[in-house]
């Protein structure tokens, strides 16, 4: 039988009282420490990235597909024909796509105004993205007739115009000609995105077409959505050469430029890129702490051992064999910290997932509350990574029984 470990998980981890040894609590707390601020950096990070990306997605779409004019004649109006339908149906890693348009316009009320973009609101993807972000009223239902004048205004604009859900603005579009609409303010969202949200306000697309004169198969792009979106710029050289091919062997008959969410918000993932390395500093801290306490509190409970050590080497047992006691007593001292740690670290997560109670500072994060993320994959890696670690680190401290002396003990007590 294996009895290093028979005999590490009887051995007592009390001190000369009930109580556990004060090395041996002090290492348990910071394991649990060490393994919960893991936790909570990868989940937070994780957040982040994922509602940063939801928001920036949310306005552009995965893939955006331009027109580009040819001749000086050509407009930059984008038409959906049916072979590019054709194209995109048979492209494997499109999920799905919807015609977007948007158009200058004024807002005037009678003390201020302020110049924005009127974008159609298309495409499943910002629709629910401008839903989730919305603070008040309600986002109109566009396939509605009497919804047709109704727009979903930003929080940062309705609050420079002095307006709320529910009133009425002269809205002015110039183009060959001035025209004018009175739109009503049916809901108000906030994204947080100030770039975003300084410009752009959501109404009907056939508004847009119409105020555009474009037909209802035109926009000024195409939003793509894919499947994959660690892919994301394999696909968009991929669908850019697919439509290159499209067009030199007759199918499409209009040359199209892509881009995608990456460029488009460059800046946004650059400073997301940032936390990983936030991430890799804190990991590496977090458990060169938990290391070092457990390492110290190991060779605390040798020495407070030592008579034991003596009497199981007199009765035979070879260094090795000792040292695995040790190093398996250690192991389930990082156990009991590390299910200490996830469990309130775990639990704290779920609640502010569920609750959102710790806030921040929108202006500098884009984001009112901490944003978490659990994933169990990450959480089951980072335990297993853990382990293996504290178990090697483990092993040269453990070699410090080596150089107890049977003989000396026995006679020391």
């Amino acid at each position: 039988m294996n009895y290093p470990l028979f005999i590490a998980r009887r051995l007592s981890l009390s001190g000369s009282g009930k109580r556990k040894a004060p090395a041996v609590s002090v290492a348990i707390t910071a394991i649990a420490l060490s393994i919960g601020v893991m936790l909570a950096s990868i989940a937070i990070v994780f957040g982040f990235k994922k509602e940063i990306r939801d928001k920036v997605v949310g306005f552009n779409g995965h893939i955006t597909l331009y027109t580009t004019p040819t001749e000086m004649e050509d407009d930059n109006i984008l038409t959906l024909t049916p072979s590019l339908k054709k194209l995109l149906n048979e492209t494997p890693f499109v999920s799905d796509y919807s015609l977007q348009a948007a158009i200058p316009a004024i807002l005037k009320t009678n003390s201020e105004f302020k110049g924005v973009y009127l974008k159609g609101l298309s495409g499943e993807i910002t629709s629910n993205f401008v839903a989730r972000n919305l603070e008040e009223g309600k986002v109109p239902d566009y396939s509605e007739e009497d919804n047709k004048n109704k727009i979903v205004l930003s929080r940062s604009a309705a609050r420079q115009l002095g307006l709320k859900v529910g009133d009425k603005i002269d809205t002015y579009f110039i183009s060959d000609d001035v025209r004018v609409r009175r739109l009503e303010i049916a809901g108000i969202f906030n994204s947080h995105f100030d770039q975003y949200d300084d410009v752009i306000v959501f109404g009907d697309l056939s508004l847009v077409q119409q105020l555009g004169k474009i037909n209802n198969d035109q926009g000024t792009y195409l939003q793509i959505n894919t499947e994959n979106f660690d892919a994301l710029p394999e696909n968009t050289l991929k669908l850019q050469q697919i439509l290159n091919q499209a067009l030199a062997e007759g199918e499409i008959f209009k040359l199209y430029r892509t881009d995608n969410v990456l460029n488009q918000g460059a800046g946004f993932f650059s400073w997301l890129s940032l936390l990983d390395t936030n991430v890799t500093v804190i990991l590496s801290l977090m458990i060169i702490v938990g290391c070092v306490t457990l390492v110290s509190g190991m060779l605390i409970i040798i020495i407070e051992n030592k008579r034991f050590i003596g009497i199981i080497k007199a009765l035979g047992a070879t260094t090795n064999k000792v040292r695995r006691v040790f190093i398996y007593l250690s192991m389930k001292i990082a156990l009991i910290g590390m299910i200490i740690g996830n469990v309130l670290m775990l639990t704290l997560l779920y609640l502010q997932q569920k609750y959102h109670f710790i806030p921040l500072d929108a202006d500098s994060y884009y984001i009112d509350f901490v944003p978490v993320e659990i994933t169990f994959p990450s959480v089951f890696i980072l335990n297993i990574g853990v382990l293996i670690i504290i178990y090697c680190v483990l092993i040269l401290p453990a070699g410090f029984v080596s150089k107890i002396s049977p003989t000396e003990t026995m006679k020391t007590e």
